[in-house]
């Protein structure tokens, strides 16, 4: 069977393994993939290994047991949290209610109390995953789907620009309550089908059109507690689509860790990659065309950076590049062949645009503008993308000579799939470059800023207009570490300087690398370097 992740904190080691030691974790449906000694370490941990449960002590250094399940509600709402504590202090009981936790239970832990409680939260884990499963419940749900009228309309919103007196009446005429908002931001959510039956292992994958109201419900069990939104399926590029409204209280990063989550509940319950592709936001709902079609766009780039993931425009092209715009089909997919690849599409996309002229029976001149027409699509994206014109059309000379080709037409055709190949590899190649000079400036920013105890992803992804997931996970690929190892890292290397060169007390060097408790200072050099920052210092 399948056993759902855990992961153990408690300040004690001796607690910690005895708990492990003791509990028959499988029979109760659970394995262990983790523990950690205070709040601190098991952030890290949760960051990394995405465990079902989390079993904590409320009385440890550093960071307690409220304010780890405080932070892990706003990181990961379903995540569950059992708390327990040697102090039978009604005030603790209290706080950890608000906080949604599942259970709160007092020390001594009873090896029979708390198997009984694992088994009890598996049992919801399985009912909640099963009530997402449930095949007769969603074929329900989709007989009673938005009206045909109302989701036309939404689509007619985002395909093409509607006044706001229109939107507005129809909203209000709908109850749909979404109007008023600061700004709004769409999600448009693609479901990847699999033709492989060996990876269809639920009883629901049988049914695939029935993954969409899953997905659907999913969806609206997320964002309901983070903004005002409206979800409805598309008939065009993307499945479904979401209009977001963000009042003050909301922010597109926000927005974008709720969709993650989102992604990351498709995986887990329905084992099915979703992606979502967010785009930019606009300030008025006349413009929100604008916004549906740049989350396609960011949707086109997952087969740069994969499927099963959030892709935010603003992570993909710079903020405030100019946007072109193509009527011509063959335009728009040479485009999108050359940006995204992979091979096989640059090669059949180029190979239908130079077929066509192949097989064309017009003057002379008409296929002289059809050859310009390729050419102008292909210098606007040299320009976008900031290529060198030289390398990709080989000089003045060579760019001159492609109108002569149009004598042997299968030149043409030749030409334009060995540039299309040179533009994917250039661009491939400037968005590295871009990634690296991003993590480089983020780097310079930590190196700036490490002094400060509040420097935080979400701080330096405000400086480096990105969101937050995807700077994590390109400062670890790039980096080879986590950003919270790094910090830490340079945080150290700093105190080590300090303890070598001057004779400051520990805590002012603790303030100095941007810790504020000198305790929890002397905590993570000890763990970094074997010995105290005192002991470290007198040993020199």
């Amino acid at each position: 069977m399948n056993l759902y992740s855990i992961i153990l904190v408690d300040d004690e080691e001796e607690v910690r393994k005895s708990i492990i030691k003791q509990i028959d974790w499988e029979s109760a449906g659970f394995k262990v993939v983790g523990d950690a000694e205070n709040g601190e370490d098991a952030l890290e941990k949760i960051d990394v290994l995405e465990p079902d449960v989390v079993l904590t002590d409320i009385r440890m250094p550093y960071m307690d047991g409220l304010t780890l399940a405080e932070k892990i509600r706003q990181r990961y709402p379903s995540m569950k949290v059992v708390i327990f504590s040697g102090y039978d202090d009604f005030e603790y009981a209290q706080k950890a209610i608000k906080l949604n936790v599942t259970e709160y239970i007092l020390k001594p832990v009873n090896v029979e109390e708390l198997t009984s409680i694992l088994k009890h939260i598996k049992s919801n884990l399985d009912e909640e995953i099963e009530e997402k499963r449930n095949v007769s419940r969603l074929r329900e749900n989709y007989r009673k789907s938005l009206p045909i009228i109302r989701e036309q309309f939404f689509n007619d919103m985002v395909h093409r620009r509607l006044s706001d007196d229109l939107i507005e009446s129809k909203l209000k005429e709908y109850d749909i309550p979404i109007t008023g908002a600061r700004k709004w931001v769409i999600a448009a959510i693609d479901v990847e089908k699999s033709d492989d039956r060996s990876k269809k292992t639920l009883s629901l994958h049988e049914e695939e059109e029935l993954i969409p109201i899953s997905v659907m419900q999913i969806v609206r069990e997320k964002l309901k507690s983070y903004c005002r939104f409206f979800l409805f399926q598309s008939t065009a590029e993307a499945e479904m689509v979401v209009i977001a409204a963000l009042d003050d209280d909301n922010t597109t990063t926000g927005l974008i860790d709720v969709l993650g989550d989102i992604c990351k509940e498709a995986k887990r319950i329905l084992e099915v990659p979703v992606t979502i592709g967010i785009g930019h936001s606009v300030t008025g709902l006349s413009k929100i065309a604008g916004s549906y079609q740049s989350a396609v766009e960011a949707l086109g780039y997952k087969a740069v950076v994969g499927s099963g993931i959030t892709i935010y425009i603003n992570d993909m092209e710079p903020v405030g590049s100019g946007k072109l715009e193509f009527d011509n089909a063959d335009e728009s997919d040479f485009i999108s062949a050359v940006k995204f690849g992979p091979d096989e599409k640059i090669e059949a996309v180029t190979a239908r645009i130079s077929g066509k002229l192949e097989s064309a029976k017009v003057h002379y001149r008409q296929q002289q503008v059809y050859v310009f027409g390729v050419l102008n699509t292909i210098i606007q994206m040299i320009q976008q993308y900031d290529l060198n014109l030289e390398e990709i059309l080989g000089g003045e000379l060579e760019y001159l000579s492609v109108i002569d080709k149009l004598q042997k037409r299968e030149e043409f055709g030749e030409w334009l799939l060995k540039t299309a190949h040179k533009m994917n590899q250039a661009i491939n190649q400037e968005r590295d470059i871009t990634t690296r000079q991003v993590i480089q400036q983020a780097k310079q920013y930590i190196m700036d800023n490490y002094q400060n105890p509040d420097l935080s992803v979400e701080m330096i992804c405000r400086h480096l207009h990105m969101s937050p997931a995807y700077f994590s996970t390109m400062f670890k690929k790039e980096t080879g570490q986590a950003y919270i190892a790094y910090l830490t890292e340079i945080r150290l290397n700093k105190a080590v300087e300090l303890l070598n060169k001057t004779d400051d007390k520990t805590y002012v060097i603790a303030s100095k690398v941007g810790y504020q408790e000198q305790n929890y200072f002397s905590y993570v050099f000890k763990k970094k370097f074997g010995v105290s920052p005192t002991k470290f210092r007198g040993a020199r």
